[in-house]
Order: structure tokens, then C-alpha cells, then sequence
């Protein structure tokens, strides 16, 4: 029996409850052992760089750019090799990859010293710069890209009806893993040094996370012999409502040319940018805005509170509404949450920076993974999705250096701030006819309004 057949080492079929519930764990597993790679991850890890690698913080967002943006471009095409090998061994190789990665970042200060001494005439900062450029491209790309796309679509090839369910309890799990992630990565730091940290991160993502996907992890529930949603074909399913019927499966090329797509993949794209910015340069805005560095990162609770009981909410009700309203709540609640950062200084910006980025994130948890199979079908998910990752990451990338060149050139985050408005005022009103293409495929008398 081969390494990768669906009944080794244990069979699915053979579970006493729906499998689909086994992956939904595993796959939030895959998404909490993303975090080294997402910014949420990294902004601890900010100020140590500058200091052990001799970069400013401009050179640091710089390389972060840089390294983000080009790995966005190479998740298309890992999207099709999503599409073409199943999330199984897409979850192994991003796991070894980013355990692998994550060993070489553990090592950059002794290596930036190897190669000084190797290679005098260069300047120390050019080699900081390139070998920080490349761990941030290979990390982005392994664990905030395919590890992170791969975990969301393999919830979503399993559920139908109950996708929202799946997502938002996947969702819960990993809101509070986010939260907590930057206080438990500042006490490995202090236990095991930056570089231990990341050493201990890469063995567990091998030992841990490339073994557990092997073993349980499955790409859909028909290589099992079963039917998503765990429901018998022939089974009476509850109602649903007309904009969560899937009728066809659309090409890549398909999906692109609709304008659900645009708003719903540059909503996605902002929260990214945004999102990485302000946790990439956390303790800097704190410090301009009267916030220091305990009370300013304490904020990443109530924020990951409010987005669970957001991310609940969405999945609930998701099955029962159209999407765009939800995107509609998306971009009111991400303008308020910019519109609170840069009015963080007094008590009511405060309220709408938390409030606003909270509800914004559960938004975003919802329906980045609802969306996609829902509006385009499971057929071509990775080309599909892989577009909507590729267009996150390189948004993540361009974040965090846009916020850094405003306070280099002004002093300040603030204009950049009230730049950053204006995109999700923009998507606002573009969500109101963001509709599922699928409703084009079916009479319009048979549609719920």
C-alpha cells in the first residue's frame, strides 16, 4: 500500500463520526503552525533584526517587501500544484519546508558573520540585507502561503452546508492562537534566545506538523468513499439559502473576469496590508500614540475576542444570507479600525482601533474560506485561491513598508494612516453588488432575494 493512499495509516471510513471534523483539527493545526511566517509571528522578532543584523527599520521593511511580494508571485502557480497533488502533500512539504527555513533564520547573524569575513569588501549591511530578503521570501511562502492556503481549502473540499460551521470553529481556534502568539514568542525569546526560539519552531513544525498532516490529514472526502458534509447523496439536506448553491465549477480564467472576485480578493488584499502594518510596526505606533509596549500588544486580546465571536457569527448566519453583506460589515468595521489607529491617543479612537480591527479580522477569517469554493467551486480551488493568497501576500509586504517610509519621511504613521481610509471606503461601496456568480446559473425566479 503506498505512503500516500487514503486508508494509511488508518482509514477514514472507518471513523465513528464525520472525518471532515478530523480534518477541520488538522487544518487548523496547519494554520496555528503558520504563524512564524505571518507578521504576527515576525513583530517580535522586529527589533531584535535591526539590532543583531545592523539594519534600520526602512531596510528591514524593505527586505520584509521584497522578500513578501515575491513569494506572492510564485502562489499562483503553487495554487496549481495545490489543484493537481491534494493538501495532504502540500501540508508535509510546507511543514518540512518551513521547519528547513526557519533553521537557516535561526542561523542569519552567524552567517552574516561568516560571510563578512569571507567577503570584506562588501558592506555588512548589503549581506544582512540579502540573506534577511531571502529567509523572508522562502518563510512567506512556505508557511504564511501554502501552508496557510492549503489548510483553509482542505476545510472548505470537505464541507458544503456546514463550511461556515467548519471555518468559524477553525477560525476560534486560531484568532486566540494569534493573540497569544506575540506574548508566548516573547517568552521563548527569554528562555531560549531569538535563535532558539526559531530552532525550536522549525523542529516542531518536522516533528510535529509535517507527521500529524501525514497521518490524518486527507484532500477530499471522495478519495475516501465519502460525501462532504459526512450526508448520504440521497439524504433530505435543510434548506439552503439560493447564494450558497454551488451549480458549476468555474477555470481560473472564469473567476478572474467577475467582479465578486475583485472586491471580495482586494477587501481580503487590505485587510493584509493594513493588518501587517500595524502589527509589523506594533510597538512603534504604540510609542507615537502615548501607548507602551505591555498595554499596546495587551490590545491583541480584546481584538482576537471580539473577531471569535465575529468569526462565529459570520459562519453561522453565512448559509443563510449572501456573502457581500458580510464583506459590507468587512470594510465598515477595517475603516473604523484604521480611522482608530491614528486616533489611538484618545479613549474613543481606542475603542474603534480594537472594535474595528476585531470584527474586521473575524470577517476576514469567515469568509476567506468561504468565498472562494461558494462563488467558484472546488474543481480549480487552488488556481482560484491561489490568486486571492498571492494578492494577500503581496499586499502584506507592501504594508509594513509603506507605514515605514511615513514615519521616515514625516515623522509620523498619521498620513499614511488616512491614506490607508480611502481603500476601504472605496470596496464599501463596491461590495454592494458583489454577487455570487453562481446565481447567474440558475433562473432568477428560483433565487431568494
Amino acid at each position: 500500500m503506498s505512503l500516500w493512499s487514503p486508508d494509511f495509516p488508518l482509514s477514514p471510513r472507518r471513523s465513528r463520526f464525520f472525518y471532515g471534523w478530523v480534518i477541520v483539527g488538522i487544518a487548523t493545526l496547519g494554520v496555528v503552525f503558520s504563524i512564524p511566517g505571518q507578521t504576527m509571528g515576525f513583530s517580535v522578532f522586529t527589533d531584535i533584526l535591526m539590532e543583531k543584523l545592523g539594519l534600520t527599520r526602512v531596510q528591514l521593511s524593505t527586505a520584509y517587501c521584497i522578500g513578501t511580494v515575491l513569494s506572492g508571485f510564485t502562489l499562483p502557480w503553487l495554487g496549481r500544484v495545490f489543484d493537481r497533488f491534494g493538501a495532504r502533500k502540500m501540508v508535509v512539504g510546507s511543514a518540512i519546508a518551513t521547519g528547513l527555513i526557519l533553521f537557516y533564520l535561526s542561523g542569519t547573524h552567524l552567517l552574516l558573520e561568516k560571510l563578512t569575513q569571507t567577503f570584506p569588501s562588501v558592506s555588512s549591511t548589503v549581506l544582512a540585507f540579502l540573506l534577511i530578503t531571502i529567509g523572508f521570501y522562502l518563510i512567506r511562502a512556505s508557511a504564511q502561503g501554502v501552508l496557510t492556503m492549503t489548510s483553509r481549502n482542505a476545510i472548505g473540499k470537505w464541507f458544503d452546508y456546514h463550511r461556515g460551521t467548519a471555518l468559524a470553529i477553525s477560525g476560534t481556534v486560531t484568532s486566540f492562537a494569534f493573540a497569544i502568539a506575540p506574548k508566548v514568542l516573547y517568552s521563548l525569546i527569554e528562555i531560549l534566545d531569538w535563535w532558539g526560539t526559531w530552532l525550536a519552531l522549525g523542529i516542531a513544525s518536522i516533528g510535529v506538523m509535517a507527521v500529524l498532516g501525514w497521518i490524518f490529514l486527507r484532500d477530499n472526502p471522495e478519495e475516501c468513499g465519502l460525501t462532504m458534509d459526512g450526508v448520504a447523496a440521497d439524504t433530505p439536506r435543510p434548506k439552503a439559502h439560493a447564494d450558497s448553491l454551488t451549480h458549476r465549477d468555474f477555470e481560473r480564467k472564469e473567476a478572474l473576469s467577475t467582479w465578486a472576485f475583485w472586491v471580495f480578493n482586494l477587501s481580503f488584499s487590505f485587510f493584509a496590508l493594513f493588518s501587517t502594518a500595524f502589527t509589523f510596526h506594533i510597538l512603534s505606533l504604540g510609542e507615537e500614540f502615548g501607548r507602551d509596549r505591555g498595554e499596546i500588544i495587551g490590545y491583541f486580546l480584546p481584538m482576537a475576542i471580539l473577531s471569535v465571536v465575529t468569526n462565529l457569527f459570520c459562519g453561522w448566519i453565512s448559509s443563510r444570507t449572501r456573502l457581500k453583506y458580510l464583506l459590507i460589515l468587512l470594510n465598515a468595521a477595517a475603516l473604523t479600525g484604521v480611522i482608530g489607529t491614528v486616533t489611538l491617543a484618545s479613549p474613543l479612537g481606542l475603542v474603534a482601533y480594537v472594535a474595528g480591527n476585531g470584527i474586521c479580522g473575524g470577517c476576514f477569517s469567515a469568509l476567506s474560506g468561504i468565498v472562494w469554493p461558494r462563488f467558484f467551486g472546488r474543481r480549480h480551488l487552488g488556481a482560484v485561491s491561489g490568486i486571492g493568497m498571492s494578492s494577500m501576500v503581496i499586499a502584506s509586504g507592501i504594508g509594513p513598508l509603506l507605514f515605514s517610509l511615513s514615519l521616515s519621511w514625516t515623522q509620523s504613521y498619521s498620513p499614511i494612516l488616512w491614506v490607508s481610509a480611502l481603500l476601504p471606503a472605496l470596496l464599501l461601496l463596491g461590495a454592494c453588488w458583489a454577487d455570487n456568480p453562481q446565481r447567474q446559473e440558475t433562473p432568477t425566479s428560483t433565487l431568494d432575494p
